[in-house]
């Protein structure tokens, strides 16, 4: 996986722009849709709480962690989860990571997480309707990721199609590819 950022780093800038819009967000109303079809806020947040709880638990080389409560709310809960997880990630000696009966590098596993911060957080700003664009640079390095993790095999289910054409902008790519109107 190539990115011109080291994933640590990656994972630091995704959860910077994800935490400032979530900063930003007005009082958040968990009925609110979402881009994903069939998703409200409350239920993207929870699903964002759990994936945070997961990326952390990895970085000690296992996935096996029970969802934790949030707590401060969901918009500070959220924030306080993703500091915790970059903190988890910025002293971890692992290499490689097992989920259920397969490991994984570290490296595909931290872009992933960055990855989906990334794009949940830009979830979160459409539905609140925020002014908040995904950051090009960190769009441009997250795009080969995201060629490589989400294929057809996630579609449908976890993603809807790829939306065609040819998008010259790095968010736009990122977005159309995972089947997100950008």
């Amino acid at each position: 996986m190539r990115s011109t950022t080291a994933p640590v780093d990656l994972l630091a800038r995704a959860i910077a722009w994800t935490c400032d819009a979530l900063a930003t967000a007005p009082t958040v109303d968990p009925c609110v849709p979402t881009p994903c079809h069939d998703w409200d806020l409350g239920r993207l947040l929870a699903h964002m709480s759990d994936g945070l709880d997961a990326f952390t638990e990895a970085s000690s080389g296992l996935v096996a962690v029970p969802a934790r409560p949030l707590t401060g709310g969901p918009v500070a809960g959220l924030c306080a989860k993703a500091c915790a997880l970059l903190e988890a990630w910025t002293t971890s000696t692992t290499d490689s990571v097992r989920v259920r009966d397969l490991d994984l590098a570290a490296d595909v596993l931290l872009h992933t997480a960055a990855l989906e911060i990334t794009v949940h957080g830009w979830d979160v700003a459409r539905a609140c309707h925020l002014d908040h664009p995904m950051p090009v640079d960190l769009a441009a390095d997250l795009v080969p990721a995201a060629m490589l993790l989400v294929t057809s095999t996630d579609r449908p289910g976890r993603f809807d199609p790829p939306l065609p054409g040819r998008y010259d902008v790095p968010s736009a790519a990122l977005l159309a590819h995972l089947g997100r109107h950008p």
